[in-house]
């Protein structure tokens, strides 16, 4: 597990709009162009590599998943937020996202960050 790179990835994402369009646009393209890069400025000193399970779940938009796998609930908050406000609308807002995420979540419990 790479969970480095899981929240480096969100991180790289999150702050962005532009990121975010492409993300949302096409979730592998935007996966597989950010982990061949070499120019990017936000260039990690490691080598960007995500398991299949994550790169799925990137790839999915699952946070869920991402939360099982070990994303940090901070950063997965922003990137979940980030990459779900397009589809805010009618019947669908930011309350909604938080409760939809909370429900995703709660049956995992919190994570224990202590080694």
């Amino acid at each position: 597990m790479s969970t480095y790179m899981i929240d480096k990835f969100m991180r790289a994402v999150e702050m962005s709009d532009a990121a975010v369009a492409a993300y949302v646009a096409d979730p592998a393209a935007f996966l597989d162009e950010w982990m061949t890069a070499d120019a990017a400025t936000d260039r990690p000193a490691d080598d960007r590599r995500l398991t299949q399970a994550e790169y799925a779940a990137f790839a999915a938009r699952d946070y869920e998943a991402l939360y099982t796998l070990g994303a940090h609930p901070y950063l997965l908050w922003h990137f979940t937020e980030a990459v779900y406000s397009h589809e805010f609308g009618e019947g669908f807002g930011w309350r909604d996202l938080v409760e939809r995420y909370r429900e995703a979540v709660r049956p995992h419990g919190v994570p224990d960050y202590v080694p």
